[in-house]
């Protein structure tokens, strides 16, 4: 039985972080893990962060267009829920919010 963890980011760089953790560290496999948008419309999360801040470079603007329209979802589909424990932990790290099993 298929074992399904989500949680929601504040910012879609805590969820990039998270899904680089659950890869890289805890060999989950990418093709699990799904991201969307918490709510109806695109979003890269609640607040800019990462790529979405904007340029440091005086001379270049930056970017101005990020979606801030709310929160980052990460689905991830697990077929052993032992590895339930680091999926949890992975979406602590990065501050996830609302997290659920189903």
């Amino acid at each position: 039985m298929t074992t399904m963890l989500n949680g929601q980011f504040d910012t879609r760089r805590q969820a990039e972080m998270t899904i680089e953790r659950l890869v890289q560290e805890y060999g989950v496999d990418r093709a699990a893990i799904t991201v969307t948008a918490a709510g109806d419309a695109n979003t890269a999360g609640l607040e800019r962060a990462g790529s979405d801040n904007p340029a440091e470079n005086p001379l270049d603007d930056g970017r101005g267009d990020a979606a801030l329209a709310g929160a980052v979802r990460v689905e991830v589909a697990l077929a052993d829920s032992d590895a339930a424990s680091d999926v949890r932990r992975a979406f602590a790290e990065f501050s996830a919010n609302d997290v659920e099993q189903e």
